[in-house]
């Protein structure tokens, strides 16, 4: 038998070790919680008998035989004072005369008797999270066995549906979207029919509003994290804008005073479109300094990227959620983000109120689906999308069949290994609602 130790940051890569050094066949003999992650301790060719004998330890066992004496005794005690309350009610009922050893008990109709538990004696908080942690342990431990053996069973009995599973793996969309999309074409038997009803399901996911954004007018606002080109993508709206309509109504708002040459980059596109900036810094009122701007048709904000734990930050989303803005928020996304990335810039910036999403560097990407999943799932139109450096002419529409087309065509060009794959049907797992199979 070969037993060996692993450590990893969390329960999933430490599984991970396990199977790569032991094999599937390896069994899970113990985990504990170590400074920096988890130790998980495995064995090839386990058997129970193989185990070493108990070694007795008596002082332990006398502590657990007194232990045991106590419950005994209490829950006796317990069972006795129970029969005698019964007693003396089922005589006092009955019009029977109490003995001398049962005493009186008064009780008055009007007042409830009141019963007191007896105090517990307070417990180690350290004793719950050691608890707790073994039971995480467990559960993790029970999610990536149960995706494995899943995603194990799907390939044996339904090769065709996990070689689909696959494919959407590789355009990099999420579990949960992959399955409810493989529930739309389940009744298809030919796999380059059913793959095009696949993509072609996607393509019918993807929200896209009816009316162009600066089309429709009114207050536009860029959101998001630093990086993901807000200002830039400003700028190329308000080109856009100048070149169709001309810039006698449109006004450029700057909310950015935490970057150094923010401003200075909307100053000069100002100067050079011939339109007004106006600079709104923090602690300042941004209705007053809209409402000189209402007459203006389109009014395009820039924001400051900040970070989610910034007090600026909120501050920044409860003024574009007042009232007395009406703005249309617009989360602009780099589609370079990562998974998690993309996720805590969505649940940092939805309490502003958004209108929809702006994906950005379309041609610096390798992969389209994880932005595509998270504008599915939260159900965020797609407003532009930018694919170059150049103003304005890297600002497309989005089409949702090509926007599909282009997602497959950067697609990971290796097939998931089949870790991969036993990991995403665990999150499957993992989420309520979401169960693969």
């Amino acid at each position: 038998m070969q037993v060996k130790r692993f450590f990893a940051a969390d329960m999933r890569q430490a599984m991970k070790l396990v199977r790569d050094e032991l094999g599937s066949d390896a069994a899970i003999i113990g985990n504990r919680r170590i400074a920096g992650g988890v130790e998980l301790t495995a064995a090839l060719d386990y058997k129970l008998s193989a185990l070493a004998p108990r070694v007795p330890n008596a002082e332990l066992e006398d502590e657990l035989r007194k232990t045991q004496s106590r419950i005994v005794t209490a829950q006796a005690e317990l069972t006795g004072r129970g029969d005698a309350v019964e007693g003396g009610n089922r005589q006092l009922f009955a019009g029977q005369p109490l003995t001398a050893s049962e005493p009186l008990i008064e009780q008055h109709v009007d007042e409830p008797a009141v019963v007191t538990a007896p105090a517990s004696a307070p417990v180690d908080p350290r004793l719950f999270d050691a608890m707790r942690f073994e039971l995480t342990g467990l559960r993790e431990l029970l999610e990536v066995q149960l995706g494995s053996l899943a995603w194990s069973q799907l390939q044996g009995s339904k090769p065709q549906q996990a070689n689909l599973w696959r494919r959407l793996q590789r355009l990099g969309l999420s579990g949960g979207l992959a399955r409810e999309l493989l529930d739309l074409t389940a009744g298809i038997e030919e796999p380059r029919h059913a793959w095009r009803m696949v993509l072609a399901h996607l393509a019918r996911m993807i929200d896209v509003p009816e009316i162009e954004p600066i089309e429709e007018g009114g207050v536009i606002a860029m959101v998001g994290p630093a990086g993901m080109g807000k200002t830039t993508t400003l700028a190329k709206l308000a080109a856009r804008y100048v070149l169709k309509y001309g810039a006698n109504n449109l006004a450029l708002v700057s909310m950015d005073s935490f970057r150094i040459g923010a401003q200075e980059q909307l100053k000069t596109l100002g100067r050079i479109l011939n339109v007004p900036v106006t600079y709104v810094d923090p602690g300042e009122s941004l209705a007053q300094a809209l409402e000189p701007l209402l007459r203006k048709r389109v009014v395009l904000i820039d924001t400051a990227g900040l970070q989610a734990s910034d007090p600026a930050l909120r501050m920044q989303l409860e003024t574009l959620a007042g009232r007395g803005i009406a703005a249309k928020n617009y989360l602009v996304l780099a589609t370079t983000s990562q998974k998690q990335v993309l996720t805590a810039a969505y649940h940092s910036y939805k309490r502003c109120g958004l209108a929809g999403c702006i994906l950005t560097k379309l041609d610096e990407t390798a992969c389209l689906g994880e932005v595509l999943s998270l504008a599915i799932s939260h159900e965020l139109p797609v407003a532009y999308l930018t694919d170059g450096p150049r103003i304005p002419d890297d600002l497309q529409l989005p089409r949702k069949h090509q926007l599909v087309s282009r997602a497959v065509s950067v697609q990971l060009q290796e097939e998931p290994s089949d870790e991969a794959m036993a990991d995403m049907f665990a999150d499957l797992y993992h989420s309520p609602g979401k169960r693969a199979g």
